[in-house]
């Protein structure tokens, strides 16, 4: 295919040997699978600011660290150089995690360079080599439900553990390839003590894996990972191999089925908006 534009870069570095096909695009970034030094890999582009769709960053930039006071008051102005560092903040927010999750062991894509705006990552793949679909793609049995929720919830611990809590969590941003699923987008990552809601975004992160696998094992509903997960780190006690009840011991109420039923409705109606969304995202830029 014709080398996209941002590509060009990279091919001229020799970090790019061939782009082999557009993957998929959204309002945050574009996504090709490239031949990288010898190996077939992802390159994601960031779009800029202007052409993105991710709302509410005010609440994700909240604790941030930047370079310098001047950088600081160009982004609090949000003049033309603020907005670009804003830019390359919340880039290399996802390089930065990337790198550190996947040295604490959490299923994300090994990154591998970032090069002026593009991620070059590793390609999670299926069982034929090809792209891993979507964790809203993939038909579940209760006891994969089970499982894959446990990945994801032990995943979550771990990211906590050194202090990132995802942001944006769900069946949308979880692929899955043969030994489970793996965790992806994480732009909007924040710092579990810097940020004041940090406990909200966990909570949310929490709620929606158990409104999303819920759907396949009901009783995953009724169970508080969240606040559990959540005060076992504000007390130190909270560990990777930390053993969950499901439970916090702290809540103390009774099963409210319709409220469950209502919980299950909107996260299906917000599935559906959310992919409606997408695919219209992806059909407008990929074509």
């Amino acid at each position: 295919m014709k080398v996209p534009k941002r590509l060009e870069p990279l091919i001229q570095e020799g970090l790019v040997d061939e782009v082999l096909y557009a993957l998929k695009s959204g309002k945050e970034a574009a996504v090709y699978v490239v031949r990288s030094e010898g190996v077939v890999r992802c390159a994601k582009v960031y779009k800029e600011a202007k052409q993105r769709g991710f709302h509410k960053q005010a609440l994700y930039r909240e604790g941030r660290q930047v370079r310098n006071s001047r950088q600081a008051r160009a982004m609090a102005k949000g003049s033309r150089y603020g907005r670009q560092e804003q830019e390359d903040v919340w880039q290399n927010t996802e390089v930065d995690a990337l790198y550190r999750l996947a040295a604490a062991e959490v299923r994300v894509p090994q990154p591998y360079h970032f090069v002026d705006g593009v991620l070059l990552m590793q390609l999670i793949t299926d069982d034929e080599g090809d792209a891993a679909p979507r964790l809203d793609d993939v038909d579940l049995s209760p006891d994969q439900a089970r499982v894959y929720h446990a990945s994801l919830i032990a995943d979550v611990v771990r990211m906590l553990c050194i202090g990132l809590v995802h942001g944006d969590l769900s069946e949308f941003n979880v692929l899955v390839d043969p030994q489970g699923p793996v965790i992806i987008d994480l732009p909007q990552a924040v710092d579990a003590a810097a940020n004041n809601h940090a406990s909200w975004m966990l909570a949310r992160d929490v709620n929606n894996l158990a409104a999303y696998f819920g759907q396949f094992a009901p009783e995953l509903l009724t169970t508080s990972y969240a606040q559990e997960i959540w005060h076992l780190y504000e007390h130190g006690h909270l560990t990777p191999d930390v053993t969950l009840t499901g439970h916090f011991k702290g809540q103390h109420r009774t099963v409210d089925l319709d409220a469950i039923l209502n919980e299950i409705h909107e996260a299906e109606v917000e599935a559906m908006r959310r992919k409606l969304a997408f695919a219209q995202g992806e059909k407008g830029d990929v074509s």
